[in-house]
C-alpha cells in the first residue's frame, strides 16, 4: 500500500495533464515552450539543488560506476528488444529497430525522477542524474544508429544540453567546495543560489508529468486497435527482462546503496516517451513506438508497485 501510494500521485498528475489537454487548457502550441522551460531551467535547477553540498557525490564510486552501469543496462535492454522484435510482428528493419528502441529504452527521467524523490533522499536523486548520463549516451548513439543510417555524428550534439552542462558544473563545484571557503559561503544551504535552485527544481517534476499526460492524451486514439503481439512483446521486454536484469545488478553489483535504489526504480520503468520523437526524427516507425510507449505506461500502474515490492525482498535498501 505504501508503494502504491507513492506511485498514485504520479498517475494523478499525469491524468491531470491528460484532462488539461482534453479541455484545451494545455494546448499543443504551449508544449514546446513549456518543454524548453523544463529542460533548460527547471531540470538544471533540480540538478544543482540535488548535487551541490551532496556528500554522496564526493565519493568516486558514485561518479564513475552509475553512468557505466546506466549505459550497459540500457544497451542490454535494447539488445533483448531487438531479439524479441521478430516475434512482435515487426516486419521491416525500420519496424524492428523502432520496436527495439521503444521497448528497450526506459523512461529514465520524467517517470523515475518523481518516484525517487518520493521514496528516497536527495543523495539518491543526485546519483540518478549521474546514472542518466550513461543512458543519454545510449540514446544519442545506439538509438540513432539503429533508427538511421545517417546523422550519427550530428546526434552527438544532443549530449551537449542544459541538464548535462548543469550536471558537470554541479559535480565540479561540489567536489571543489570543501577546498574553497568562498564556495562554502556561496553554496550555503540557506543561501540565495541553493534556495533559488530548490524553489525552481520543485516545479520540474509536476510540470514534466503534466506534459507527459498531455502527450498521452494526444495519442490515445492509437490504442483503439493495438497489435496484441506487439503489446505482448513490449511488456515482455519492459516488465519481464528489464526488472530481472536491474534487480540482479542491484543485488550483486558492489556499489553504493544510492545506486542500488536507482537501479531498482529504473528496472520498473515503462518505455521512454522520447522514443516517439526519436522514431519520427530518424526515420523509424512512430506508430510502433506510440503503441509500445502507451501500453507499457498504462501497464506500469500495476507493474511498478509490484516490482518495487518484489525488489524489497531481494535487495537491501
Amino acid at each position: 500500500m505504501i508503494l502504491a501510494g507513492s506511485v498514485a500521485p504520479i498517475f494523478a498528475i499525469i491524468t491531470a495533464g491528460l484532462l488539461l489537454r482534453r479541455f484545451n487548457w494545455l494546448t499543443e502550441d504551449a508544449d514546446q515552450s513549456l518543454l524548453k522551460i523544463v529542460i533548460n531551467l527547471l531540470i538544471p535547477a533540480l540538478i544543482l539543488a540535488s548535487i551541490l553540498g551532496n556528500e554522496t557525490l564526493r565519493q568516486p564510486g558514485n561518479l564513475i560506476v552509475p553512468p557505466v552501469v546506466g549505459f550497459g543496462a540500457a544497451t542490454a535492454d535494447i539488445a533483448f528488444g531487438w531479439l524479441v522484435a521478430q516475434w512482435s510482428g515487426a516486419a521491416t528493419r525500420a519496424e524492428r529497430a523502432s520496436f527495439a528502441m521503444a521497448a528497450g529504452l526506459q523512461n529514465y527521467l520524467y517517470y523515475a525522477l518523481p518516484l525517487i524523490v518520493l521514496l528516497y533522499d536527495p543523495g539518491t536523486v543526485g546519483v540518478l542524474f549521474v546514472h542518466n548520463v550513461g543512458v543519454d549516451v545510449v540514446l544519442w548513439t545506439i538509438v540513432v544508429a539503429a533508427l538511421s543510417a545517417t546523422g550519427l555524428l550530428n546526434s552527438w550534439r544532443g549530449l551537449v544540453n542544459s541538464p548535462i552542462v548543469a550536471l558537470v558544473c554541479a559535480v565540479g563545484l561540489n567536489l571543489a567546495e570543501p577546498h574553497a571557503a568562498w564556495l562554502t559561503h556561496l553554496l550555503a544551504p540557506a543561501g540565495v543560489l541553493l534556495t533559488t535552485a530548490r524553489t525552481l527544481g520543485q516545479c520540474a517534476t509536476p510540470l514534466a508529468l503534466l506534459l507527459t499526460g498531455a502527450v498521452i492524451g494526444d495519442h490515445l486514439a492509437d490504442l483503439r486497435r493495438p497489435s496484441p503481439r506487439l503489446v505482448g512483446a513490449a511488456l515482455l521486454v519492459r516488465f519481464g527482462f528489464a526488472p530481472v536484469l536491474y534487480l540482479a545488478l542491484a543485488r550483486f553489483l558492489p556499489c553504493s546503496v544510492e545506486l542500488k535504489r536507482v537501479l531498482v526504480v529504473q528496472g520498473t520503468m515503462p518505455s521512454s516517451m522520447f522514443t516517439i520523437l526519436m522514431t519520427r526524427r530518424y526515420g523509424g516507425d512512430s506508430r510502433i513506438a506510440v503503441q509500445v510507449v502507451l501500453a507499457t505506461t498504462i501497464a506500469s500502474l500495476a507493474m511498478v508497485p509490484l516490482w518495487l515490492a518484489l525488489a524489497r525482498l531481494f535487495v537491501p535498501l
